[in-house]
């Protein structure tokens, strides 16, 4: 395994502080992980963990196929205990190979839309880019297997972002770098979304125009 200890958490560690500071989540309500390469494991944070206070002892390595602590290189597997979500993780990197990294926060504006029956729109290229989608997953009680099993495949279409109804979001990318981009648009989106709700102009606000969104479809050159 080519792999060098600590530079995904340290990698995720930069997103947990940069979340918290910009509201997206407040000290331990969320959770976030990475594939390790070329390796059947991940790293995740550890039950608890406040977001903005993560170093390399705040992750704990879990085989994706069983769940079970890993050994990574020689040391032995760190008594760490895996996040309460750890079951959500692992049922995304089981159904999306393409995914390396999955980023668990409680938006406020995200999960005030939801609350109140509103989806997020896609409003401008940036979220068209990095968002495509959103979807919403109906409420099921954190840290169980059921919302695992419904998340999990409601995201292997392809939806890198979802909402959690009532609970939080979830969104996913190739890398650390690409989920955090798109936690931090899918808010933005749901901000501008819910202005335009406060001031009663919500029939008016525009969706990313169509020639925007067949290029992303249809060439993979786009860049945002």
């Amino acid at each position: 395994m080519n792999y060098v200890p600590g530079d995904l958490r340290d990698q995720l560690a930069h997103v947990g502080y940069d979340v918290v500071q910009a509201g997206l989540v407040c000290g331990s309500g969320g959770n976030l992980s990475a594939r390790m390469p070329d390796d059947d494991a991940i790293w995740v944070t550890a039950s608890g963990a406040w977001l903005d206070r993560l170093s390399r002892a705040t992750f704990a390595p879990v085989r994706i196929t069983d769940g079970e602590l890993a050994t990574v290189g020689a040391l032995p597997p760190p008594r760490i205990e895996p996040t309460s979500e750890l079951a959500l993780h692992l049922a995304l990197y089981r159904a999306r190979p393409d995914v390396n990294a999955v980023v668990h926060l409680h938006p406020q504006t995200a999960l005030l839309l939801d609350a109140l029956g509103e989806h997020i729109r896609i409003v401008t290229t940036d979220h068209a880019f990095y968002l495509r989608r959103v979807s919403t997953v109906p409420f099921r009680l954190p840290g169980t297997t059921e919302l695992a099993a419904m998340t999990a495949a409601m995201a292997a279409d392809g939806t890198d972002c979802l909402v959690l109804s009532q609970h939080g979001c979830v969104v996913m990318g190739d890398s650390v770098e690409l989920a955090h981009k798109r936690a931090r648009n899918l808010e933005e989106a749901a901000s501008l979304t819910y202005k335009a709700l406060a001031a009663g102009r919500l029939e008016n606000l525009r969706d990313c125009p169509e020639e925007f969104l067949n290029r992303l479809s249809g060439s993979a050159a786009v860049t945002v």
